[in-house]
């Protein structure tokens, strides 16, 4: 290789600085907010909680001890009945706080060191992460009829900057960078849109690879109460304004909705029939500008949400047209908290319409539909999720999907960091499509029944931040064509973070 630095790195190198130097430039004039805590002051925290927990329970030991001896009977005064009652409602008392504190006391003991020390006050924060991919399609499952096989790689790099404050609403501005080279292999026609959601390339081609602006947005983020145990948050209402990816903040998963760590078929990633399906009709990158409020209250022992948003789709998504006829969603979502405050599960449902979606022929068509997202925890090492979405209006090559998984951690056979994953899908065919192509003419077969679609992939921890993932995909019936060759896709990601 020669020493002269490449024309991507170049033009990357610059629009990555100039794209960071003018987030940075509202610092001077913008209040500092104060960063989250470092590990080490979170651990402190925990150990002082432990130790008002201990004296709270010392106390009531106390007077559990006093009451005991006021009610115990005589032979001759029966005890008050007030008096047992009490007793009662202490113990009660005693026994919920020993629980708490051998919570935090496990939290406190698991946490791992902090080696980076205490964190800044305030001021903008960077984290990105570069993923590459390798992959091979069997010979009958390539678009060609023969085995092929494709690289690619794509960098993400997030600036997250506290800006200002309204009222008593503190700001936030966060800026998203996405450059990579590639486009993944090529398959037969399926309704699950690609077997490589990490590939990323702009429209000129790998020749001329550019960074994009992917997100630029203001969130606006007001308390409507104390926080809870565990620092959580409490009851609040924000509102964000930009650009944004519509699928972080509908339709989220714990599981399944990070190509770059978990599964890479696009069905699993998000909703398919918004996002393989096209139903949120964003930009060629699947951006789009829009606003989404959002409200969270805290109740006992459990949490929820609701949220709407509205975005630009179609020509809108681009800039190059008004903001008529948009993407409108919301969603409501449900979390069952822990005794620290913590969900160990999130079940979402939401509902959306867009006034700028095509039919078959490429004509503007309303489409509306709705979906569940769910995930849970199981035990220590067990994390289930589940989608489902159906289109109630509009036509598509499929109306109705189906995908389950899950990951399990490594823990059980010395490996904590690794993670196994598994998930399968049913996605079924559009009677419209049915009837577009039932004379053959038009595809080339008559489309029918559900294709299914199944990912495994095995992550491995090699270092604290670099990760590689063997992973295998299987396509049954691509494009609801029941006589389809089978698609095998092989592939090796592997994702440094920072």
């Amino acid at each position: 290789m020669s020493g002269c630095p490449s024309a991507f790195a170049v033009r990357a190198t610059v629009v990555a600085a100039v794209s960071v130097a003018s987030l940075m430039l509202p610092v001077a004039a913008a209040e500092r907010a104060a960063r989250p805590p470092s590990l080490a002051a979170q651990v402190q925290a925990l150990m002082a909680r432990v130790q008002q927990l201990e004296q709270s329970n010392q106390a009531l030991s106390q007077q559990v001890r006093e009451l005991s001896a006021a009610a115990r009977p005589t032979a001759a005064v029966p005890a008050p009945a007030a008096s047992e009652a009490r007793l009662q409602q202490l113990e009660s008392r005693q026994q919920t706080l020993a629980q708490q504190v051998q919570v935090i006391e496990q939290q406190a003991a698991s946490a791992p060191a902090d080696d980076d020390g205490p964190a800044d006050e305030g001021g903008l924060s960077i984290e990105g992460a570069v993923v590459a991919v390798a992959q091979q399609v069997n010979a009958r499952g390539s678009d060609t009829g023969r085995r092929r096989s494709a690289l690619n790689y794509r960098g993400d790099l997030l600036a997250t900057l506290p800006l200002g404050s309204l009222g008593e609403a503190k700001g936030t501005l966060v800026g998203h960078l996405r450059f990579g080279q590639g486009t993944g292999v090529a398959t037969l026609p399926t309704h699950s849109s690609t077997v490589n959601s990490t590939a990323f390339e702009v429209a000129a081609g790998s020749d001329e690879t550019y960074a994009i602006v992917a997100e630029a947005h203001y969130t606006l983020d007001w308390s409507l109460g104390t926080g809870g145990f565990n620092d959580q948050p409490g009851d609040r209402l924000s509102l964000t304004v930009g650009k944004m990816d519509f699928f972080g903040f509908f339709d989220q998963n714990d599981v399944a909705a990070d190509e770059s760590t978990a599964f890479m078929n696009n069905a699993f990633v998000h909703n398919p029939l918004l996002d393989s399906g096209g139903d949120i009709a964003a930009d060629a990158y699947g951006f789009a500008p829009g606003a989404r409020l959002a409200y969270v209250k805290e109740l006992d022992g459990q949490r929820v949400g609701l949220s709407v948003g509205v975005f630009a789709s179609g020509l809108g998504a681009t800039f190059g047209d008004g903001a008529g006829k948009p993407l409108v969603a919301g969603q409501m979502d449900w979390s069952p908290l822990q005794i620290n405050g913590e969900p160990r599960g999130t079940y979402r449902l939401y509902v959306w319409t867009n006034g700028r979606t095509t039919d078959l022929d490429g004509n503007e068509q309303r489409h509306s539909g709705w979906g569940v997202s769910a995930d849970q925890r199981v035990g220590a090492a067990w994390n289930l999720f589940g989608r489902f979405g159906q289109r109630t209006s509009g036509d598509g090559a499929f109306d109705r999907a189906l995908t389950l998984g899950f990951e399990h951690a490594g823990r059980n056979w010395g490996r904590p960091h690794d993670a196994l994953g598994l998930a399968v899908g049913w996605l079924r065919t559009d009677d419209a499509w049915r009837d577009a192509t039932a004379d053959e003419s038009l595809a080339g077969y008559a489309a029918s029944g559900d294709e299914r679609i199944a990912e495994l992939y095995y992550r491995i921890r090699l270092a604290d931040h670099l990760d590689i993932t063997p992973d295998y995909q299987f396509v049954q019936r691509a494009g609801g064509n029941g006589q389809a060759p089978r698609v095998h896709v092989l592939g090796l990601r592997a994702t440094l973070g920072f």
